[in-house]
């Protein structure tokens, strides 16, 4: 155990305690508890805003997972990874000022919050509160298991006590201090990725003799490993394709991404967060994903590739500054699991409790639930994280298709569309949650696509079909929210 590195980040975790207790006094002294734990009062400027959702976005998948493929894979993992380039920028850009806009009129807190006054339909928000449940629980894990990996890797302790250490550390902070301490976290974070890939990456390059020399011994080890197609051959374009949907475009879908886009200050705050969240994002994409490549030179024969990023952090850098860019990782990771935790703590919570079960809790109630269910969830995810994976990106990316093809077309449609309805959204929810796992479980590479395209068309057509068919139905219903928030 190295104390050199393990000190760093033992002072990463303290300072993220400490911004959840300051935040915390704040909140006991809030006259909206929801709107503060959740949403962080909607006060969030350009930095923070492309940060927070830089960091939110930017997972273990990212930092441990990802590299760990393209470990595995080689350059064309890297080509595809590039992909997210434009995530943020979607995001903004399609929900934008109109969704937050719209959020303000209805005084949606939730993405769940917005589908229940776009179609006053109960089974909508139940639906919908359940997607997000099953698939958080997914990605929630998949961060979990990249902790734990972070932590066993750098202290040499059991993956469990690793998996334990780490969810007490970030269940204090979210919990006492909720979406305000999040997203302040998150800014911190991000400036850390951002360093941490720089430091990485260069330190890899220096310890395999040049990029011209790692990229001679890969083609010497296996000429697959600098085409787009992988190691294996298994990056078809056609599959290269698809996950424009599933890392591009679908994210738009994605309730701890969306929920962003209801939360900053003003349209000054929104366009300075495209630019900054656009560049940060390539940058640390394109940065840990060729570290990861370029350390099968420097590490070969990694029996866990999803050990590579730490691994290699320990190999090529002194020990001090070795803890410092693990804090890169960790704050990833931690970013991550502390938006995941409040999204679905907020789905049992503002969107089944207080809606349907006891509208008229007092703050004080509200409060005690709110902090008791993240606490519940998060202990829960520490069970179902203690049996990983080989490779945690797959808990991960099933879970971003399952809650793409439940959300992309209610929330997209639901804005843009005046007949869009209950009956649209419903379908969508059901035919892509259910096709999606159908398909991932008995027919995952579906036509040479990844397994998230088809449902996500078949979500689309349903929402159109059922619309159409129940207009004269949710008529009157319609007209009422066309001029009350679409206008």
């Amino acid at each position: 155990m190295n104390l050199q590195v393990i000190i760093p980040l033992l002072i990463f975790l303290l300072v993220m305690f400490f911004i959840g207790v300051a935040v915390s006094r704040r909140l006991s002294n809030s006259s909206s508890f929801v709107q503060d734990y959740f949403l962080g009062g909607r006060e969030l400027g350009g930095l923070l805003l492309a940060m927070t959702m830089v960091a939110t976005y930017g997972s273990a998948s990212s930092f441990i997972g990802g590299p760990g493929i393209a470990y595995h894979t080689g350059l064309g993992w890297v080509l595809l990874a590039m992909i997210q380039v434009v995530t943020g920028y979607f995001v903004l850009t399609i929900l934008g000022k109109k969704f937050a806009i719209i959020a303000r009129k209805m005084n949606a807190i939730t993405l769940i919050d917005f589908l229940k006054e776009r179609y006053g339909s109960k089974l909508v928000v139940l639906l919908s509160a359940l997607s997000v449940i099953i698939f958080l629980f997914s990605a929630m894990a998949a961060q979990w298991v990249g902790g734990a990996r972070l932590i066993e890797s750098v202290t040499g302790l059991s993956y469990t006590s690793a998996l334990f250490i780490f969810a007490a550390s970030v269940l204090v902070y979210v919990i006492i201090g909720g979406f305000r301490a999040v997203a302040i976290t998150d800014g911190m974070q991000g400036i850390i990725m951002v360093l941490g890939t720089i430091v990485i990456l260069a330190g890899t390059i220096v310890a395999g003799g040049g990029i011209p020399a790692i990229m001679g011994e890969l083609i010497e080890e296996n000429p697959n490993l600098i085409t787009p197609f992988g190691a294996d051959g298994s990056l078809t374009p056609l599959y290269v394709s698809s996950f424009w949907i599933l890392v591009g475009v679908g994210v738009v879908g994605l309730p701890q991404v969306a929920v962003r886009a209801m939360s900053y200050k003003n349209s000054k705050a929104m366009h300075a967060a495209l630019i900054i969240g656009t560049i940060v994002v390539g940058f640390i994409m394109l940065g840990m994903h060729l570290a990861g490549v370029f350390g099968r030179v420097v590490l070969p024969g990694l029996d866990t590739p999803d050990s590579v990023m730490p691994l290699l952090a320990l190999h090529v850098l002194p020990p001090w500054l070795a803890g410092i860019v693990l804090a890169a990782p960790m704050a990833a990771i931690m970013s991550t699991v502390d938006s995941l935790l409040l999204i679905v703590s907020s789905s049992i919570v503002k969107d089944v409790y207080i809606n349907y079960i006891k509208p008229e809790a007092s703050e004080k109630r509200i409060r005690r639930i709110s902090i008791g269910v993240t606490a519940i969830v998060g202990i829960t995810v520490f069970f179902l994280a203690i049996n990983p994976p080989e490779f945690l990106i797959t808990l991960n990316l099933f879970a971003f298709g399952g809650l793409e093809a439940a959300f992309i077309w209610p929330v997209v449609l639901g804005l843009y569309w005046k007949h869009g309805n209950a009956d649209g959204a419903l379908a969508s929810i059901i035919i892509g949650v259910i096709s999606y796992i159908a398909i991932t479980i008995f027919y995952p590479d579906v036509f040479g696509m990844h397994s998230v395209v088809l449902p996500v068309t078949l979500s689309l057509c349903g929402y159109i079909l059922f619309s159409i068919l129940g207009r004269h139905r949710h008529n009157h219903r319609q007209k009422e929210i066309i001029n009350k928030y679409l206008v």
